[in-house]
């Protein structure tokens, strides 16, 4: 019998969306994942690249996106703040929100929990994910099982549930 590591008990499977519209757009997400390896994160699963229209104003460069599959032991809390330190890390300047950016990093389900604390900005499952064609895609690619934490709505119904026209502005690359 193999002894697990008590660590590897209390990991966490969560799902994680990568985009970039800025600059090398693939480098800024390779190298997103790179990073969060670095801290206790195992990637189990990745997606393709998709391509989708910058919301909510298409005039702005398209982006890349993809989801990962992760295990980790990091709470939601410190995983959100690592994930904004890699954004910081390769280039990311807040300003207005949805404005371009060389990286973005969400959270979109840590552990099929409902968590809520608005005063860290950090609720889950991501709030809008369920209508996102650039989340519900690649999150269909690597897992065709999933289900949305709160509704109990499988991946299948939410992709079915996007106006064609979501469906059709997005392309895996």
């Amino acid at each position: 019998m193999i002894k697990q590591d008590i660590s590897e008990n209390l990991a966490k499977i969560v799902y994680l969306g990568i985009g970039s519209n800025l600059g090398n757009k693939r480098l800024n997400i390779e190298r997103a994942k790179i990073k969060l390896q670095n801290y206790q994160i195992k990637i189990l699963k990745c997606s393709n690249n998709y391509e989708s229209e910058s919301w909510p104003n298409r005039s702005n460069p398209k982006f890349i996106n993809i989801i990962i599959k992760i295990k980790t032991t990091l709470s939601p809390l410190d995983l959100l703040k690592i994930c904004n330190l890699i954004e910081i890390d390769l280039g990311r300047k807040r300003s207005k929100k949805n404005a371009p950016r060389t990286c973005d990093i969400d959270i979109i389900d840590y552990d099929q929990k409902v968590i809520n604390i608005e005063s860290k900005n950090l609720i889950l499952p991501h709030s809008e994910m369920n209508i996102r064609n650039f989340v519900l895609l690649p999150l269909f690619e690597i897992d065709l099982s999933w289900k949305h934490p709160k509704s109990k709505i499988s991946i299948v119904e939410l992709i079915n549930s996007l106006p064609i026209k979501n469906l059709r502005s997005i392309k895996q690359i």
